[in-house]
């Protein structure tokens, strides 16, 4: 198994056991589980930002192998949705570089309408909640990685 790989394994698996953690804590102290969630995304954030960069170059290589290779700048951040669940994970944006590089989050609203659902992504500049947050433009979504709440 090759280096990049090994990395990103671990970062997905320390979130998923920093979530595993979080609820049983959360429940132990009878916090409601509301801790069990802000821990669970904190983990989660944590681990794209300490291994975007793995996360990246491992995604990169499998769509090189696929022949779905893009020849601007890509990059791993975190991504945060709202609507009918929580969910936190990460987003391959990709696009110009000097573009690419202005991108904090990709922000997910869910929405249901019967049995349709939609899901709207968006590129942001930030990563705190209530700032004015702008969508940054010429920047695509390219993967997703989820971690349901």
């Amino acid at each position: 198994m090759n280096k990049s790989l090994q990395r990103w394994t671990l970062a997905l698996g320390c979130a998923a056991m920093v979530g595993f953690t979080a609820d049983r804590a959360s429940s132990s102290i009878s916090l409601g589980g509301g801790l069990g969630k802000v821990l669970k995304v904190g983990g989660i954030v944590l681990a794209v930002r300490m291994f975007g960069n793995e996360m990246n170059k491992t995604i990169n290589t499998v769509l090189v192998q696929k022949g779905l290779a893009y020849d601007g700048a890509t990059r791993v951040v975190p991504i945060v949705s709202v609507g009918r669940g929580a969910e936190v994970g990460a987003a391959q944006v990709q696009g110009a570089k000097s573009f690419v590089d202005d991108v904090r989050a990709v922000g997910q609203v869910e929405t249901r309408l019967g049995d349709l659902e939609g899901h709207l992504l968006f590129p942001v500049n930030t990563m705190t909640p209530g700032k004015d947050f702008q969508k940054i433009k010429g920047v695509g979504v390219s993967s997703i990685i989820d971690f349901r709440m």
